[in-house]
């Protein structure tokens, strides 16, 4: 199979060093296949028989779907910028899932009613006049990009078919329209988010100091759905205080500067590759030590533009969790368009970084999230300006370095590589050596090496056979 991305673009995100060109390849090629998902779900939907989708239901998703469409006539780029939305990926592909089930699950059509409040928050973006019932059966509406609203009382808990609320824009104005009580007005900032005085609305804002608008969504309902991050014992965080949002901030502004310091490929994949930030509950028997378990982080191949993470308890610590998530990003959205292994998953390899056997696809991901590691954090202690911060960069470096270096012969002498695996395995490679160029002061290294082969060890003793 031939590769759809450039030898030249393969070669240089292989070396982790991404850009304009490169990184807005993939951006595209997610937003084209985010669109053909969507209209993949409309025709499911007009082709499901029986009693998976009733005909009023399908009638509903129908004129959502024209609501849709009117926006996108109105204004294209506020409407794509919802439908563009990292979240959206998890509850369309959910859908597509329960449309193909043989037994639909219970949860089918509210999901299939979320595309009402797509449409809602597109129009609304879009400055289109629109009046709309949506129905929210958990007693919480949440539009996708603008925020939540929350029922109370009886309308929240009652009995029998789902709440209704009623929505409409006009001059400005989104009002969301209880069953019973007054209605909320939304009002659009300037900075993009949607306020209101009611306590029931609660808005998505975003954190500021970037080029673009990057949300902290605690409040989309799919945020984490099927993620498989309980198998973890890891949970979304609950709704953010005032305190919580103000330090999610701090660390957002601190982690701007370090992203530069760590070099221009950095900072430009925050730019153009990140557009929400969920915050997740930290991990069970947290650690109060930054460098233990008191942080978790991950990325949804179906969500691109997201990175989940716990509270960051420094900006060098959330700086190093975008460059480590974003990795994880680039390379599905890479493999999605220029397959690179043709392994069969079974988890057989040893990594550096896990205690436990991982498949083939997980260690090229490892490896390559950990390459760009140890470029970050070797143009950070470069940079330093104080004797803490050389040591913590070098320390880190070397750690990430040795364990690449431990990892990549596999990947390299695997005969599951594509041609294009090939290529992006031997610049990893490439990008090792001349990261070797700079050494660490002495000491790091021989540190760095023994914990490698101590984890080499304790491995082979549990799994080697």
């Amino acid at each position: 199979m031939s590769s759809r991305v450039p030898a030249g673009l393969l070669r240089e995100l292989g070396r982790s060093e991404g850009g304009a060109e490169a990184l807005g390849l993939l951006v595209d090629d997610q937003r084209t296949r985010r669109l053909l998902l969507l209209r993949a779900l409309l025709d499911a939907v007009d082709s499901a028989r029986g009693p998976s989708v009733p005909r009023p239901a399908a009638a509903r998703v129908a004129a959502h779907w024209a609501l849709l469409e009117a926006a996108d006539r109105a204004d294209r780029d506020a409407t794509r910028r919802v439908l563009y939305y990292p979240l959206l990926g998890p509850w369309v592909r959910r859908a597509l899932r329960g449309l193909a089930a043989a037994v639909p699950p219970p949860g089918l059509l509210p999901d299939l009613e979320h595309l009402g409040a797509v449409a809602a928050a597109a129009a609304a973006r879009a400055r289109l006049p629109f009046t709309l019932k949506l129905r929210a059966p958990s007693g919480v509406l949440a539009l996708p990009t603008l925020g939540a609203y929350t029922l109370h009382g009886r309308a929240a808990g009652r009995e029998g078919p789902p709440p209704e609320l009623e929505l409409a824009y006009r001059n400005g104005r989104l009002t969301i329209h209880p069953p019973a009580g007054p209605a909320a007005v939304l009002l659009p900032r300037p900075d993009g988010a949607w306020e209101s005085a009611d306590p029931a609305w609660r808005p998505l804002r975003p954190l500021t100091g970037g080029p673009h608008p990057v949300l902290l969504d605690d409040l989309d309902p799919f945020r984490t759905a099927d993620s498989g991050l309980e198998r973890h014992g890891l949970k979304p965080a609950e709704p953010l205080t005032t305190a919580e949002r103000a330090r999610w901030q701090g660390a957002w502004a601190g982690a701007r500067p370090l992203l530069e310091r760590g070099g221009p490929t950095r900072a430009l994949e925050a730019d153009l590759l990140l557009d929400c930030i969920v915050p997740l509950a930290p991990p069970p028997n947290a650690s109060p030590h930054a460098a233990g378990p008191a942080h978790c982080s991950g990325t949804r191949r179906e969500a691109f533009g997201a990175v989940l993470s716990s509270t960051p308890q420094t900006p060098a610590f959330l700086a190093a969790t975008l460059v480590h998530e974003l990795q994880h990003a680039k390379l599905a959205a890479l493999a999605e368009l220029s397959p690179l292994h043709h392994d069969t998953g079974t988890a057989l390899h040893w990594a550096p970084w896990r205690p436990d056997p991982r498949p083939f696809d997980g260690l090229l991901q490892g490896t390559y999230s950990h390459l760009a590691l140890a470029d970050y954090w070797q143009g950070f202690a470069l940079t330093a300006t104080t004797a803490l911060e050389r040591h913590t960069a070098w320390a880190e470096h070397s750690r990430c370095r040795e364990q690449v270096g431990a990892a990549l012969p596999t990947l390299l002498g695997s005969r599951t590589l594509t041609p294009a695996g090939r290529v992006l395995a031997g610049a990893m490679a490439d990008r090792l050596t001349r990261l070797r160029e700079r050494p660490p002061p002495e000491g790091y290294l021989a540190r760095a090496s023994a914990y490698v082969e101590t984890s080499r060890t304790m491995w082979r003793r549990q799994y080697a056979r």
